[in-house]
């Protein structure tokens, strides 16, 4: 596995070692031992989530709070999504950036978004399966999000406006500047 850093300390991209010859291939999507050796990090995932969705859904902006804040391990099986880590640390030097990644069942990339941030995901492709992993269970108490479409962020999910398919809840989610509760950095 190969550990790429990105502009924001902490938000990894992971390219597994993978094994090719004429039947298919194989690769590990996970491994404890070496996820701790190569990133440093000393996280137990708890809980293993999947989605599937169609083109231009988007989910997110979210994460949760408090004592139930969740770091995340997530992959693309099938089709493509743009992925995104948005720093909600007040005092963080990075705070109110993001970062993005392409995750797809061809690239096969793991992108590993720490506590918090708030995680969101577009749909590129016809379909998408999306899986993560957590390492904290989920608490419907402790949900939090912001805006998609915050300007101050200006994330560029890589779908038209008139594309993007969102469920109720994530079309009303405030601006990060006027969100009631973010992490302490």
């Amino acid at each position: 596995m190969e550990v790429i850093k990105t502009d924001i300390e902490g938000v990894l991209i992971l390219e597994p070692r993978i094994f090719n010859d004429a039947r298919g291939y194989f690769f590990e999507s996970f491994n404890q031992n070496e996820f701790q050796a190569k990133t440093g990090l000393d996280i137990r995932f708890v809980q293993d989530n999947e989605s599937y969705s169609s083109y231009g859904v988007l989910r997110g902006l979210h994460f949760q709070k408090g004592e139930n804040a969740q770091s995340k391990l997530v992959r693309v099986i099938e089709g493509r999504v743009l992925d995104v880590a948005v720093d909600i640390r007040k005092g963080s030097p990075t705070f109110g950036k993001w970062v993005s990644v392409e995750l797809s069942g061809e690239n096969h990339r793991q992108f590993f978004i720490p506590r918090g941030f708030a995680h969101g995901f577009s749909v590129l492709s016809e379909t998408a399966r999306f899986q993560y992993k957590c390492d904290n269970f989920y608490a419907p108490k402790s949900e939090g999000a912001i805006a998609w479409n915050d300007p101050d962020l200006a994330i560029d999910w890589k779908l038209p406006a008139e594309d993007v398919q969102l469920s109720e809840k994530d079309s009303c989610h405030p601006l990060l500047k006027d969100a009631p509760y973010l992490f302490e950095y």
